[in-house]
C-alpha cells in the first residue's frame, strides 16, 4: 500500500512538475527575449519550484555541501538524474551547461538553456564536438561565469561506473581556469527513467578545487578519484550498498 500511494504521488510530481515548466516558460518568454537575466530568473523560478515540490510531494530533501564557487570556473559534475541540473543551477550565480545537442528541439528547455548560454554539442562526432564547444566558448559565444561539464558525458545510475571522457581535461586546459569537482547521490532517489521517487536526502557536494595547469593524464586521475569516491561516500551515508565491482570495492 505505501510503495502503491508513493507511485500515485510521483505520478502527480512528474505531471505537475512538466505543467510548471510550460507555465513559468510561457510567463517568462517576454522577459527571456529581452535578456538573458529573464532566462536565467525562469529557470530559477522553475528550480525553486521543483525543490520545493520534491520536497512535499515525494519526501525527497535537498542539501548543498561545501564552498559554491562564485568566480568563473569550470565545474565537473557527476551527473545521476535531472535533479543534480536543477540543485546546480539553483546553487550557482551564473550556471551554464555543456549539453547535448538534441536538447536544443526540447520545447522551453531548449530555448531556455541556449539563451543562459548552453553550449550544444554532437555527442556522436566526439572531436567536432570538442572543437565547437572550444570554439564557443573562446568566441565570446558563451557569457562568462561557471561553465559545467559532466565528464562521463550522460547520467549514470548509482552503482554504476562509466569511464571519464577526455573532452573535460581538454576543456579545463584551454580554458586554463581552476575546476571545481562535484559529487552526488541524487540518483538513488531521483532516476535516470521512470516515474517513481523514493524519499530520502539529496545531497549535493562541491569540493576542494583542482587548480589550473594540471597535466591532462594528471587531472583525468584526479577528477575521477575525487568525484567517484566522494559519491560513492554520500551513497553509502544514504544506505546504498556499492556493488563489488565499484571503484571502493576492488
Amino acid at each position: 500500500m505505501r510503495y502503491a500511494w508513493q507511485w500515485i504521488l510521483s505520478l502527480i510530481f512528474v505531471i505537475q512538475m512538466y505543467l510548471s515548466l510550460a507555465v513559468i516558460s510561457i510567463s517568462y518568454f517576454p522577459y527571456a527575449i529581452v535578456s538573458p537575466k529573464g532566462a536565467q530568473a525562469a529557470c530559477r523560478s522553475f528550480g525553486r519550484w521543483v525543490t520545493f515540490s520534491a520536497k512535499w510531494l515525494v519526501g525527497i530533501t535537498s542539501e548543498i555541501r561545501g564552498q559554491v564557487p562564485d568566480a568563473g570556473v569550470l565545474i565537473a559534475s557527476k551527473h545521476q538524474s535531472f535533479f543534480d541540473i536543477i540543485l546546480l543551477f539553483s546553487t550557482l550565480r551564473t550556471p551554464r551547461f555543456v549539453m547535448k545537442s538534441e536538447l536544443r528541439f526540447v520545447p522551453f528547455l531548449g530555448y531556455y538553456a541556449l539563451r543562459i548560454g548552453c553550449v550544444p554539442i554532437n555527442r556522436g562526432k566526439r572531436g567536432a564536438a570538442i572543437a565547437k564547444m572550444l570554439a564557443d566558448v573562446q568566441s565570446g559565444y558563451t557569457p562568462e561565469g561557471q561553465l559545467i561539464i559532466y565528464p562521463q558525458g550522460t547520467r549514470v545510475p548509482p552503482g554504476v561506473y562509466m569511464p571519464y571522457k577526455v573532452g573535460s581535461a581538454i576543456l579545463y586546459k584551454q580554458l586554463g581556469q581552476d575546476c571545481v569537482p562535484v559529487a552526488t547521490n541524487v540518483g538513488l532517489f531521483w532516476p535516470k527513467r521512470g516515474i517513481y521517487r523514493t524519499p530520502g536526502h539529496a545531497v549535493l557536494e562541491f569540493m576542494a578545487p583542482i587548480a589550473a595547469g594540471e597535466k591532462t593524464h594528471d587531472f583525468m586521475e584526479k577528477i575521477e578519484d575525487v568525484i567517484e569516491n566522494q559519491s560513492n561516500k554520500l551513497m553509502k551515508e544514504a544506505g546504498f550498498t556499492l556493488p563489488d565491482s565499484s571503484p571502493e570495492n576492488p
